[in-house]
């Protein structure tokens, strides 16, 4: 599990297929072969750790199926990454919880200042806009974000200076797409509405 709150940005250094080696400043050993780590959004498992100046390189092995459903398949070397470490107990949950299982991909439409912040508005799959509430949380590329508004199946957002600087956010403009993850309770409480035994 994760937080949705962004710990450092990595940087595809190689790919091969589905391999990919990413270049992060954690500072990894060799014990964390095995760890889970959120790759925009992307709950992965680090497969291989190198030392890399002031951090580390961690590899992760990527199926085709992940690949189809998130944006990891358009990953190219120099891309620039949310990573977040997992949740450990006695965290901070300062953010909701996210699993890192991404249920598809939305595209970013609109990107508009709002003093030193930015306004988003998003385009989600169809079979994901049930699931997004104004004043909800919402995982995109591994980011914790509230829902300001909802309109069909676009949907808007805000973020701060310090989330555009911590983040890829910054970079981010109309025609991007970003890895989604729906709010978990709201996924349950869909199902439980539409069940009848």
């Amino acid at each position: 599990m994760f937080t949705g709150l962004i710990s450092d940005v990595g940087e595809v250094a190689s790919r091969n297929g589905g391999s990919f080696t990413i270049r992060s400043g954690y500072a990894l050993t060799a014990g964390d072969v095995g760890a889970s780590i959120c790759c925009d959004g992307v709950c992965l498992t680090a497969t291989a750790i190198a030392a890399d100046g002031a951090g580390t390189r961690f590899t992760v092995d990527v199926s085709n199926e992940t690949q189809a459903k998130t944006t990891l398949k358009t990953w190219a070397v120099g891309r620039l990454v949310n990573l977040e470490r997992s949740l450990r107990m006695g965290d901070e949950l300062g953010g909701h919880l996210v699993s890192g299982h991404v249920d598809g991909v939305a595209k970013i439409v609109q990107v508009t200042p709002d003093g030193e912040s930015r306004r988003f508005v998003l385009e989600a799959p169809e079979h994901l806009a049930r699931y997004i509430a104004p004043k909800g949380s919402v995982a995109l590329d591994g980011t914790s974000l509230t829902v300001n508004e909802v309109s069909g199946n676009r949907f808007g957002i805000n973020l701060i200076p310090h989330s555009l600087t911590v983040t890829t956010w910054g970079a981010k403009s109309p025609g991007d797409d970003v890895n989604i993850e729906v709010d978990v309770f709201a996924r349950y409480v869909a199902r439980l509405l539409e069940y009848r035994p």
